[in-house]
């Protein structure tokens, strides 16, 4: 491989040139059952027909103007983002860590708006919101962190789905503002935190004046079964949502909405993006939209997900080495009493692309758009390669 691009990533030795639904094809032909829709990314598969025609026929008429000017598709996206969500605005950018660094600009300006003059956000353990300056010091990661210190003050950190935390937090820190939460947290493991966790959040910021600030670049735009993952909770309704991931099918797009108290926080001059919300990107993920309304995705996600979850539990519930099979929609997360990031290329020469992540977590997120099949092929390819690896190695036990 050539050394003229940086080695940010520990890439396997592998190169893929064409996909189609929920499969890769290799250089030499070779077909792969992406379990990870390159990250929460490609929700509808590869290549679907309504994104390609709708990139195709957009760069075909405009690809890019400034947002000095008015950009009609991103208007129609914001409308329909806004619908679906019942949020209020929208700011495009192009990617997760855009849109939570414009989450952050939003919590610290409503802080000054305040008289605070050093806004405090309370942030996670085991969080994951992007890898800019501000993004990695939210981030409740170490290793994330490693080499790039100081890190920005601004930032207190407390235990996921622990409210108590949280409140004793935002008691001990009159300067606090926001509190910025995963629904689910993806990089941190597939943790689901208890059912009323989010309401919790949501009651303490309406009381204290806070802005509830939901990162959804992985569990949003129908990952869950819903369009967004705080509306498993009926009636909760955060003041600011970041999106990205699948939001484009592996367009390059991020969008910060917001409601309630973070409205009109932003004004003209106080933030923007050269290349968000150009027509290219919003049509791609206006197809998006509306593919997951027209194929009917998010009862199929929950169907469809709840089937593979018990199907795993019953395949892997009594297997010894395995602590815990968690699920969320279509995001499967299957935790081992002991560390398995060899299981990434055991799958690759098995055909099937998963992720470990948090050492210990096996980490599935299946396109949308899996049939009753390939699921089943799923949990049996996953299941038997997790067996296969723990039959080899001395099991830990389980603290």
């Amino acid at each position: 491989m050539t050394e003229s691009v940086m080695p940010t990533y520990g890439r396997l030795d592998i190169t893929f040139a064409k996909g189609e639904g929920a499969w890769l094809t290799d250089t030499r032909g070779e077909r792969y059952l992406d379990a990870l829709s390159g990250i929460a990314v490609c929700n509808l598969g590869h290549c679907h027909p309504a994104v390609t025609r709708a990139i195709s026929e957009q760069a075909a008429t405009l690809v890019h103007t400034s947002n000095f000017y008015h950009i009609e598709k991103q208007q129609l996206l914001a409308d329909k983002l806004t619908q679906v969500s019942g949020m209020e605005q929208v700011f495009f950018c192009n990617s997760g860590a855009e849109a939570n660094e414009a989450a952050i600009k939003i919590a610290r300006k409503y802080g000054h708006s305040k008289g605070i003059d050093k806004p405090v956000i309370i942030v996670m353990d085991g969080s994951f919101h992007g890898r800019t300056m501000a993004t990695l010091t939210a981030t409740g990661n170490a290793k994330v962190q490693a080499g790039f210190e100081p890190l920005l003050p601004g930032f207190v950190r407390v235990p996921y789905n622990d409210i108590d935390a949280v409140r004793m937090a935002v008691s001990h820190w009159p300067e606090a503002v926001a509190i910025l939460v995963e629904p689910v947290q993806g990089e941190g493991g597939i943790r689901v935190p208890d059912s009323e966790y989010l309401s919790a959040i949501r009651d303490l910021c309406t009381q204290r004046k806070l802005l509830m600030m939901l990162d959804e670049v992985q569990t949003g735009v129908g990952r869950t079964g819903k369009w967004f993952a705080f509306q498993h909770k009926a009636d909760l309704l955060p003041d600011v949502m970041t999106l990205a991931k699948g939001l484009g099918n592996g367009m390059p797009i991020g969008a910060c909405l917001v409601a309630g108290l973070a409205k009109g926080v932003l004004q003209a001059g106080n933030h923007g993006s050269t290349f968000g919300g150009n027509p290219l990107a919003c049509s791609a993920a206006l197809a998006v939209l509306e593919t997951i309304e027209k194929e009917q995705l998010l009862g199929h996600v929950s169907r469809l997900g709840e089937q593979m979850f018990q199907q795993f539990k019953q395949q892997l519930g009594k297997t010894e080495g395995v602590k815990e099979v968690r699920h969320l929609g279509f995001m499967f997360g299957i935790e081992l009493t002991s560390p398995c990031a060899e299981l990434v290329k055991l799958a690759l020469q098995e055909n099937i692309l998963i992720n470990v992540t948090s050492e210990k977590v096996i980490r599935l997120l299946p396109p949308m758009i899996i049939n009753a099949e390939e699921a089943v092929l799923i949990v049996n390819k996953v299941s038997q390669l997790i067996k296969t690896f723990l039959a080899t190695r001395p099991v830990e036990s389980v603290a």
